[in-house]
């Protein structure tokens, strides 16, 4: 919701998509270092693909949330959030080919329900004919983010899983600290290259970025526990009840209306993560 809001006027695309990793960095890295520090465990092995997996999530991670930034100029929030969930069936396909991780029937059937409600969501407000009704902007930001979005998710799970530590919570810290440091640097060097000024305004937004950058921890965090206990597509199918928070973002902040062709999307994807906690 925050970041819709810095991109409609505040911050450019690329400079609302910054303000989400720099001001989470700093706190990523004072919470991992604490936890370090607590726990009295020295600095774990680090793998030796740890750096490439990280470095290529990070990398993953930044076009898509660019994506789905840019998405939300297309459609309403909640459409636009529910459009990037093509995620969950192209991260069963990427996790495969590069991790070896394997879906079962149930889940491959809830996350089939879901890729339903995501082709029932990709219809242009003002309709259209065959496929027509399916090749929009929209569309292709949604697709386009959720080939990240898998991307990002492997390259995250795979990073977390080099950690040499037993402790979940250690593994997930130390791959975060790096990926939020890493896109900070690198965003930020782009920015100042391309966009002149962009940067200076996104330090300039603190007051409503820095609730943006704690929410993204706690979010990021969450997903980076998860990948490391979970086969990434999976965490991605039940972390679908982001939907639910979107509709009532999308109505009760935004004013904006859900029409019934929407609504039913929305229930196929929210069918989906049920029929997924059902069969695993």
């Amino acid at each position: 919701m925050l970041q819709k809001s810095l991109s409609m006027g505040t911050l450019s695309a690329g400079g609302a998509t910054l303000a989400r990793f720099l001001f989470s960095a700093p706190f990523v890295a004072a919470l991992a270092l604490g936890y370090l520090s607590y726990s009295g465990a020295g600095w774990p092995a680090l793998g030796n693909r740890f750096l490439t997996f990280a470095l290529v999530g990070a990398l993953a991670q930044i076009l898509a949330t660019w994506c789905v930034v840019a998405l939300f100029q297309h459609r309403n929030f909640a459409v636009g959030i529910t459009f990037k969930k093509t995620e969950v069936v192209q991260t069963a396909l990427v996790g495969f080919l590069v991790l070896g991780d394997r879906i079962s029937f149930g889940g491959l059937l809830a996350i089939l329900i879901g890729l339903l409600g995501v082709l029932v969501l990709s219809d242009r407000p003002e309709g259209g004919a065959g496929l027509k009704r399916f090749l929009n902007i929209g569309a292709g930001l949604g697709l386009l983010s959720g080939a990240f979005f898998a991307v990002s998710a492997v390259g995250y799970r795979g990073a977390t899983l080099e950690v040499g530590s037993d402790d979940p919570l250690m593994r997930a810290l130390i791959s975060l600290m790096v990926v939020t440091a890493s896109q900070s640097v690198g965003l930020g060097s782009y920015l100042i290259w391309r966009e002149p000024g962009e940067v200076g305004r996104v330090l300039a937004s603190w007051r409503s970025s820095i609730w943006m950058g704690l929410a993204s921890l706690g979010g990021s965090l969450g997903w980076f526990v998860a990948f490391t206990l979970q086969n990434a597509a999976y965490v991605f199918a039940v972390g679908q009840v982001e939907v639910i928070f979107s509709i009532l973002i999308s109505v009760l902040v935004f004013k904006e209306q859900i029409s019934r062709r929407e609504g039913a999307g929305i229930a196929l994807i929210t069918a989906s993560v049920l029929t997924l906690v059902l069969f695993l």
